[in-house]
């Protein structure tokens, strides 16, 4: 039977016992309806795994001794910044749920001219804190042992403007380049995904002020997730750590 992997939010130290997280812990005792004498593997964002014992289940609480621990390295060659225009409900938290699986290293959430997502402050906080628990259970689920930044919501042209010494992409149906002929090497990107509706005029004559390199995935027009996910895993065939 597979060990859960359950993520704790401040720094481990072995041979310790500790109380979890209240959301671990009701995904412990409530969803996996594990008891004492249990194990789990922890990691704490660090690179680092721990084997632990359930010590104490309730619905109320956790407690877990800490044994062992290793160095467990997932990480991509390739770091990787996903610029993602908002998309509704789901598809956001589809995309978010497999970048991290595949690799990407900070997600910043953009809001453009044809965004179709209109959130006040509240509720674009809300969502933030929604996404990073997203981040968290799918790092748990695909092994990644150290978190990638969720950031809070930008407008498009502060993110283009951000100083960055990656290279910058953008997808665009016309461009000229494609990421196989892009030169290597390459170990620092940042990756800019548009809304379902596509970047305005004005919106593609800011990423090229800002040096963004439009490239090409292909003939058929995909969908925004669609589009970020297949980026993402050609990228990290070319220059990260798959295939």
């Amino acid at each position: 039977m597979r060990i859960p992997r359950i993520y704790h939010p401040t720094p481990l130290t072995p041979g310790a016992e500790i109380i979890l997280s209240e959301d671990a812990a009701n995904h412990v005792a409530r969803v996996l309806r594990m008891q004492a004498g249990g194990m789990l593997t922890l990691f704490d964002g660090t690179n680092m795994t721990f084997t632990a014992q359930i010590t104490h289940a309730d619905k109320k609480q956790v407690n877990v001794q800490l044994q062992s621990v290793q160095e467990d390295d997932r990480e991509s060659p390739l770091h990787l910044h996903l610029g993602q225009v908002m998309s509704r409900g789901e598809k956001m938290e589809f995309t978010i749920q497999k970048a991290v699986e595949l690799g990407v290293n900070i997600i910043t959430p953009l809001l453009s001219e044809r965004c179709g997502v209109k959130l006040d402050v509240e509720r674009q906080e809300k969502k933030v804190q929604q996404w990073r628990k997203i981040a968290i259970a799918a790092c748990e689920q695909c092994g990644r042992n150290r978190l990638p930044e969720i950031r809070n919501v930008m407008v498009l042209e502060n993110w283009c403007a951000e100083p960055d010494t990656g290279l910058r992409l953008n997808l665009h149906p016309r461009a000229k380049h494609s990421i196989n002929t892009l030169p290597l090497p390459v170990n620092r990107l940042r990756l800019l995904i548009g809304p379902e509706g596509g970047l305005s005029k004005e919106e593609i004559n800011l990423t090229s002020h800002y040096d963004f390199t439009d490239i090409l995935l292909g003939p058929r027009v995909l969908r925004t997730e669609t589009t970020a996910l297949t980026a993402i895993t050609a990228l990290q065939v070319r220059f990260g750590d798959l295939g």
